[in-house]
Formats: structure tokens, sequence, C-alpha cells
């Protein structure tokens, strides 16, 4: 068994979408980035890649390569899950968590759990996903930012 730690962190602006866990959430503003800039599905693919030491999500996916530019970030996933399966291992359980002022998004968590489980054939209920404020401290607590961190449990396979 093996752990990873993956943390990720974007700016929220005015006129963008703001996908978070794989899915369009409504808000008046959204996260910036080379991608989609899904904070969440960033952190946990680097947790992942880093339990397999395999090393991080800009060494697979360089925002200096155009064919990521604007890339929904749930292909990303797929993608370093196959990474993981190609190399032996499988992914037994993910934990998350989500740092933003707003918007809440306690009633999106189930679709998002549903959304990754379907990304990486894991089943939701070892998908966790949690979200916390910063009491309204630092550029996350003004609505200029939103973070994601993920620990990772992985297991190398049997064969």
């Amino acid at each position: 068994m093996r752990i990873g730690f993956g943390f990720d962190i974007h700016q929220l602006r005015e006129g963008l979408d703001f996908w978070l866990g794989g899915i369009k959430i409504p808000y008046e503003k959204g996260s910036y980035g080379h991608s989609d800039a899904d904070v969440l599905i960033h952190a946990i693919c680097d947790a992942l890649l880093g339990a397999a030491n395999l090393g991080d999500i800009g060494k697979h996916f360089p925002d200096s390569d155009p064919r990521f530019k604007n890339i929904d970030s749930k292909v990303l996933l797929k993608e370093v899950d196959s990474l993981l399966k190609k190399n032996g291992y499988s992914i037994n359980n993910i934990d998350s968590t989500i740092c933003l002022q707003e918007p809440k998004i306690e009633k999106y968590i189930n679709e998002m759990q549903k959304t990754l489980s379907h990304c990486i054939s894991l089943d939701q209920e070892n998908i966790s996903i949690k979200a916390t404020t910063s009491e309204k401290l630092g550029f996350i607590g003004k609505k200029e930012g939103v973070s994601a961190y993920a620990v990772v449990l992985i297991k190398k396979n049997n064969f």
C-alpha cells in the first residue's frame, strides 16, 4: 500500500465556468487555468501520481502543451487512472477537502462523487469529498481563489 498527497489552487475570475469535481457549478466566477482548472481533480491526480512515484500533473500534462488547453480535467483523471493500472496499481480510497468561501457546495458533493467514481471505476463510498471555508481570511476568504487537498491510498496488484 502507498499513500499520496495532492494540492491545487486556482484564481477565481468572473465570466468563467466553475468546474469542481468534474461538474459545472453555477456561480458568477470560475477557476482560471490552462485546462478547465478543476482544483479537486487536479489535487486527486497529483495525489495518485505521487503515491505511485510517477511525478506530478505538470509532468504528464504540462500547461505549455496546447493539447491540454481548456481540456476537461476528467480526461486527465482517466489518463492518470490508466497510468496507475499500467504500472500495476489500483486505487483503494480518496479523501479530499475543498477550501472556498463560496459558493456553498454541500448539495453538489454527491454528484461530484458519482462523477469521479465513473472516471476511475471506484465505488462512490471510497471517495470522500469535504468542504470548508477560510473563515473570510486571505485570498480564499476574499473569494479570489479556491484550493483543494487530496490524500489517496493505492495498492500494488498481485498478479
